[in-house]
């Protein structure tokens, strides 16, 4: 169970005016997830299909797929039991989640390698295919929503992305069906990032109270998951 101090200091660090005890409620109905049997994993835990990137690296191409899989078991040292389990709790995590919020996108990084070389890397997702990394840079960040919530510790809620980007906010429009996001960091006890959850919808002004109260949970919970993950490369 998360303390209500952490839940409390959570909605004021990140800006969200949502109600504590149904956050309280929220966190704890995910937090079982983790703790009960889950029906079998997919097919493959460790591998899914990519997109093709702009010339500059910084979009994906919709539509065009790479000819390879992202891999995710070098970053695990194989595809051993433990990160099988690992992996299929967050895939049920973001299911449990979506299942209540209803986002057309919804997905999990991990912050993974050196403050040289970090980078965000996703590792469960429902929705179309997208980019498995995301640089930890600043001149990234200033184009990422991604990039600077896991640079910074600061989500961010667009509830109209073409107002977003017409007041001047920095925007890549990699999709353009895209029209609201939520982005919100996943912290330690310590205030760390471990990594952020990324959720959009096709529809303006989606993300309500009601569903940013699954997402905040969400981020909550993820918590413990993404600290203890049998990861050989972390720093």
């Amino acid at each position: 169970m998360i303390p209500a101090s952490r839940l409390a200091a959570y909605l004021k660090e990140q800006s969200l005016p949502l109600d504590k005890v149904e956050l309280q409620i929220a966190a704890l109905t995910l937090g079982a997830v983790l703790s009960v049997d889950k029906p079998a994993p997919r097919t493959d835990l460790f591998r899914y299909p990519v997109p093709l990137l702009s010339d500059d690296g910084a979009c994906s191409l919709v539509d065009e797929l790479a000819a390879e899989p992202y891999d995710l078991s070098p970053l695990f040292g194989g595809e051993s039991a433990e990160a099988r389990g690992a992996l299929n709790d967050l895939h049920a995590l973001v299911d449990s989640t979506n299942s209540r919020v209803g986002a057309d996108w919804l997905g999990i990084y991990r912050v993974i390698g050196s403050k040289e070389q970090a980078r965000l890397v996703k590792l469960a997702y429902r929705g179309a295919p997208s980019r498995a990394e995301f640089p930890l840079t600043e001149s990234f960040a200033a184009g990422s929503n991604n990039s600077r919530v896991g640079l910074t510790g600061w989500g961010v809620v667009i509830d109209d992305i073409t107002a977003w980007r017409d007041m001047g906010g920095s925007y890549y429009e990699c999709d353009p069906k895209v029209k609201s996001e939520v982005c919100l960091p996943v912290l330690n006890e310590e205030g760390v990032v471990l990594g952020i959850i990324d959720a959009e919808s096709s529809e303006a002004g989606f993300f309500t109270p009601e569903r940013q109260v699954w997402l905040a949970a969400l981020a909550l919970v993820l918590a413990s998951p993404l600290a203890g993950l049998p990861l050989v490369e972390e720093n």
